[in-house]
């Protein structure tokens, strides 16, 4: 283990937003010193020039002396260090300070590294700002960083990077910024952040106090910075053409095409796009350049008309942001430097989910499904051009999204998808009762379908009333023509209860009983073996039925349910019921922590295919493929484990985004083989009609 790695252990700092010829010229310069008989590590600091023992944020430190003496090209004689700033009476150390160029005792930018918690070291960075009145403050824990403007006392500004020494702030507000820079300078890989962290942050700053809908708020900000990412689409086009050249992958790729990147690739594929000329690229809009609040706030609300009529049905044609202009101006600042469009989604869904259960989803027992568990269902149920595939508890729409990614080949990016694509992208739908998810869903659908979408703001369970709400006018304007093709697919003319998918994947509410009698006398589980109407009935219950209702002979399907339901005794009805109607393919128990901060409960995905006199002939014995998984992709917690590689980094594919550390699949050769090729396999051997 080397020295930077040890003294850096149990702490919360890292190294990952600098690069490896950094750490290692830090490296270099480290001397072992022997202090009361035992050997500590030293280094000369840039600043000072004298000895100094390396603890943790020691070496955060002088990696950041070293990239403002040669990456920013100050002068020594305007830094310091442990600057003291005074609060009245009481003195306390800023850990790095750079003075005026003109004005050689008045501090510019000021550098947190004392707390190494995001929120911790952004309010003691304002107080130093304030109390010294500095413009600019910059805040590194060595695994993320956040620069800031100080717009007043009250609001700190993102601003994509600090001037460097022949800069001023006027020219990083207005830089020319085009489609190469936001891929070269996105937050995401680049400062280590999650845009859940950024929306938590801006909530913080502003959006707390607004008096606004923030779901909404964010969600039109989102929306909008999508559509002007899109607007750049032809430059896209440029710059994977010349990755492609450059024998770098496209910024976008398909799962079968990945070429696995090793180390500090992303850094490559960053200095690759450097070189490209964007002289002539469209620059983007969504972008705070300095302007008036006002100015900012008329060309967003422009960009946002325009999104809606590409994208209709998401958002009313009158709709407005109503953030003051004060606020969105700290909002674009903080969004701006953010790719969303990407690979699988699940910067965005993070966000929304967190969004969502703000607004109490959770206490419906709704919570989106992760992306490496979609894939793997994905994988394993092996969608075809020309299938029909349905979710009836659509959440976000990351099943069939996904699903569309494996069909077209096309992942999440703002390339045109070809028009006779289209046709298998408008075979997939989506069904929530939600009407905040289902506008999400619209959205992502929108964009990953190229502008139409078969998502559908209805209940699932409660289809007897389907009528009265795709008789509303105003309804049927957002959704009839996704309704048409839905009817389409009708088993019988009339009647909206039974359908004809080829596959279904769903991941239905588990929390909660349906109580209301009219709706439990539907369904053959809604009765107990007595055939007496049940009070109530779990809703998670009532989705196997309905579910496989919307299958076809043949039909096949993955869902998500409580553990309880393949094991305890008083569910054997239900294991009947299912077992009667289907083939049992496959069961996979996910670890305990997949759906954790929001839920705990320990769930398994079950997948069947309906019995069918050709694809799926009935039998009494039959081979089952069981798996059990041990690497969740999360912690106790709830968050994110992401592949490390060697030097304790984060690993990045060739988008630049993490990968979640699981066993579900193998990411496109990033990670050992999983379950679901682990299934692959056993449904050749078994002559699946699917594979």
């Amino acid at each position: 283990m080397d020295v930077l790695t040890e003294v850096l252990k149990d702490s919360d700092y890292a190294l990952s937003v600098f690069d490896q010829a950094e750490i290692e010229e830090l490296k270099a310069r480290v001397m072992l010193r022997d202090v009361r008989g035992v050997q500590k590590p030293y280094v000369s600091c840039l600043i000072r020039e004298k000895e100094i023992l390396l603890k943790p944020e020691e070496i955060v430190r002088q990696l950041y002396l070293a990239k403002l003496l040669r990456q920013y090209k100050y002068p020594k004689d305007r830094i310091t260090v442990e600057h003291p700033v005074s609060f009245g009476r009481e003195k306390k150390s800023a850990d790095i300070v750079i003075f005026d160029k003109d004005r050689p005792t008045v501090e510019y930018i000021i550098v947190e590294l004392k707390k190494p918690k995001l929120q911790e070291g952004k309010n003691q960075l304002r107080s130093y700002c304030n109390a010294t009145g500095a413009p600019i403050g910059v805040w590194t824990n060595g695994s993320q960083i956040s620069h800031y403007h100080r717009k007043d006392p009250n609001y700190f500004e993102d601003i994509t990077d600090i001037p460097n020494a022949t800069q001023t702030l006027a020219d990083i507000l207005q830089e020319r910024f085009t489609l190469k820079d936001l891929i070269m300078r996105d937050k995401i890989p680049n400062e280590g952040k999650t845009l859940k962290a950024i929306i938590t942050e801006m909530e913080d700053e502003v959006l707390a106090n607004a008096g606004v809908d923030v779901f909404e708020e964010v969600f039109k900000l989102i929306f909008t910075k999508l559509y002007d990412e899109l607007k750049s689409q032809k430059d896209k086009t440029i710059i994977n053409y010349f990755l492609e050249g450059q024998h770098f992958p496209r910024v976008e790729e398909t799962p079968e095409s990945y070429i696995a990147l090793k180390g500090s690739d992303f850094e490559a594929i960053k200095q690759a796009v450097a070189r490209i000329d964007d002289s002539r690229f469209r620059v983007l809009e969504f972008r705070n350049t300095g302007q008036s609040e006002s100015e900012l706030a008329h060309k967003i609300q422009k960009l946002f008309d325009e999104a809606k009529t590409k994208w209709g049905g998401v958002f009313p044609k009158d709709s407005t942001i109503q953030l003051s202009p004060s606020h969105l101006s700290i909002c674009v600042s903080s969004l701006q430097d953010i790719k969303l469009f990407n690979s699988n989604l699940q910067i965005i869904d993070e966000a929304f989910e967190y969004l969502v259960n703000k607004s109490a989803k959770g206490e419906k027992g709704q919570y989106f499904t992760p992306r490496h568990v979609i894939d793997m269902c994905v994988k394993m149920l092996n969608p075809h051009k020309g299938e029909y595939m349905i979710d009836t508890a659509a959440g976000s729409c990351g099943f069939p999204v996904h699903t569309i990614f494996y069909m077209t080949g096309h992942l999440f990016s703002n390339d045109e998808i070809p028009e006779e694509e289209k046709e298998d992208v408008l075979k997939v739908f989506g069904i929530d009762f939600d009407e905040k998810v289902v506008r999400v869903a619209r959205t992502l659908n929108l964009i990953a379908g190229d502008g139409e979408t078969n998502v559908l703001y209805l209940n699932t369970l409660d289809y007897e009333r389907w009528n009265e709400r795709t008789q509303d006018r105003s309804w049927l304007n957002t959704y009839g023509k996704g309704l048409n093709r839905l009817e389409g697919l009708k088993k019988e003319p009339n009647s909206n209860k039974e359908f004809l998918f080829d596959i279904l994947m769903a991941n239905p509410p588990f929390a909660g009983d349906i109580k209301e009698s009219r709706i439990i006398h539907k369904y053959e589980l809604g009765y107990n073996q007595q055939n007496k109407p049940q009070s109530k009935v779990g809703r998670d219950i009532l989705f196997i039925e309905r579910n496989l209702d919307f299958l076809k002979p043949g039909g096949r399907m993955a869902i998500v349910l409580p553990q309880g339901r393949f094991n305890n005794t008083s569910d054997k009805q239900i294991r009947e019921f299912i077992a009667e109607r289907a083939r049992i393919l496959a069961v996979v128990g996910l670890h305990v922590n997949t759906f954790k901060p929001h839920t705990g409960t320990k769930t398994s995905v079950l997948f069947l295919q309906k019995w069918d006199d050709k694809k799926c002939p009935k039998v009494e014995d039959y081979p089952i493929f069981f798996a059990v998984s041990d690497k969740p992709g999360k912690d106790n917690s709830g968050e994110y484990i992401f592949v490390k590689n060697g030097d304790g980094k984060p690993k990045l594919d060739r988008n630049g985004h993490f990968i979640v550390d699981h066993d579900l699949h193998n990411h496109g050769g990033e990670l050992p083989d999983g379950i679901a090729e682990a299934f692959q396999e056993f449904a050749k051997k078994e002559q699946f009609s699917f594979f």
